[in-house]
């Protein structure tokens, strides 16, 4: 595309006399712009639910905080393990120095004067290259249990990780489908708006035609007026629901995403609340990573307890050290030294036994806060096993209620028609199957959103396969 772009300015350069300044400038703008353009992908505005989960965990910045902290750990493994290899370090020195602190011995004054002459300090260079190795060699453990705690918080970030795109997922459904029921909430208030005015047409056609008063005329048109304020709070909530959409996606709030799907029912097969407690346990991250804190408490006392452990280490040094640089290549002036260094803690206060004790309680903390945990995942499975009955029940009773509406509004409608019905009857009518409808979207939200609450609790993906929204929505 840019060589597009030189190509066609070189040309206009060649006819540059025959083209006026003011619009070569305007050309060359529009050509290097397009090649920018081009390579900006546009944002896709109709998102199913997969693509939405998608989008979020690419964009959000919850989830790539969570990436970028495993990231971190990966080093943090490389900086622990590194205490276990040998450390090799090339040296190099340059050093010019006076020094007269034999003047200042004690015995100075006993020299004998003639010699004592000739001690004068003067300025000196020393110049030094070479090459330094230590390795432990051993630790009483420290550093293997060291090792095993960095791999332990290793996995224990990898499963915050998981944690975190689980919220980012269920996080994203919920808002999803407060935009479908957003949007079948309008369509509603939409429709209802729609039966009002017909019928405040067929109440001024009856009035026209002397079979019906005023007053029908009047009650059709403050009926009409009243659903306008309903009609403005759901294309509110669809602005709302939106906004927090596009949030999760980390798209402008006012970007016009639509959400691709409906509300459907997909029956719950698995009832027994053990079984889902039982898979609950062995697959939620955060059960998962309250294991790894246990895990690690056990390795941190035996880290304390290694505190006053034996340690036993070798150094060595290898290089050149000469005051005169012509012999830093002499093997006459080689320098080295190898040292082999044990170490045995005999008394330190008090800071091994107060290791220990911080990480005792450390232990126990870690298993209660485990304990507490499992309680509360028997009481969220629970609840959103009540929640999915609760829902269930009442989607088949609605549908019954929107059938048997639907029913009464079309017999009060005729029934009006030929003067055997109210105004006020049919009004009810019209708010009674509004109500029916409702009730059932709201039902069929709650069972959706039921149904994604039980699968996070289980530790599964809080989105339904593909698979299972297709069959049942082209039942």
């Amino acid at each position: 595309m840019y060589r597009q772009t030189y190509r066609a300015v070189d040309s206009m350069r060649r006819t540059q006399s025959k083209i006026p300044q003011g619009i070569l400038f305007t050309l060359i703008v529009l050509l290097g712009c397009d090649g920018v353009f081009a390579a900006v992908p546009e944002e896709k505005h109709a998102l199913t639910l997969q693509e939405a989960v998608a989008l979020a965990l690419e964009r959000n910045q919850q989830a790539l905080i969570a990436r970028a902290q495993v990231d971190a750990m990966k080093g943090r493994v490389r900086e622990v393990r590194s205490q276990a290899l040998p450390q090799i370090t090339i040296y190099s020195n340059a050093l010019r120095l006076r020094d007269p602190s034999f003047l200042n011995a004690s015995s100075f004054d006993a020299i004998p004067p003639d010699i004592r002459e000739g001690l004068v300090p003067r300025g000196a260079n020393l110049f030094d290259y070479g090459i330094t190795v230590s390795q432990p060699l051993y630790t009483s453990g420290k550093v293997r249990t060291a090792l095993q705690l960095a791999a332990l918080e290793n996995n224990g970030v990898a499963t915050d990780q998981i944690r975190t795109e689980q919220d980012v997922r269920l996080r994203t459904v919920h808002a999803f489908y407060d935009l479908l029921l957003a949007e079948d909430r309008l369509g509603v208030s939409r429709e209802t708006i729609q039966h009002r005015e017909r019928q405040l047409e067929l109440a001024r056609s009856r009035y026209q035609a002397g079979v019906a008063t005023e007053v029908d005329v009047l009650r059709s048109q403050v009926s009409l007026a009243n659903a306008q304020p309903e009609f403005i709070r759901a294309e509110n909530g669809i602005r709302q629901a939106r906004s927090v959409l596009n949030n999760l996606l980390v798209r402008p709030v006012d970007f016009p995403t639509q959400a691709n799907g409906q509300l459907i029912f997909i029956p719950w097969t698995r009832s027994d609340i053990q079984a889902i407690v039982q898979e609950a346990m062995a697959k939620r991250p955060e059960l998962k990573r309250l294991k790894i804190n246990e895990q690690e408490a056990e390795m941190e006392l035996r880290l304390a307890r290694a505190e006053s452990g034996m340690r036993l280490d070798f150094n060595g040094s290898y290089g050149v050290q000469a005051r005169d640089p012509a012999n830093l290549t002499s093997r006459d002036f080689t320098r080295w030294i190898f040292s082999f260094n044990f170490t045995l803690p005999v008394f330190d206060g008090g800071k091994r036994s107060g290791l220990v004790e911080q990480a005792l309680a450390q232990q126990r903390i870690a298993r209660l806060t485990r304990s507490a945990q499992e309680d509360v995942v028997r009481l969220e499975a629970q609840t959103a096993l009540d929640d999915l009955e609760r829902a269930s029940k009442t989607i088949e009773a609605a549908r019954l209620n929107v059938q048997q509406a639907e029913r009464v509004l079309e017999m009060m409608q005729n029934n009006y028609k030929y003067g055997a019905a109210t105004t006020l009857e049919v009004f009810d009518s019209q708010l009674a199957l509004v109500l029916a409808r409702l009730t059932l979207l709201q039902g069929l939200y709650d069972h959706i959103l039921a149904r994604a609450q039980l699968r996070f609790i289980m530790g599964e993906d809080p989105v339904e396969p593909p698979e299972a929204t297709d069959a049942k929505s082209s039942q």
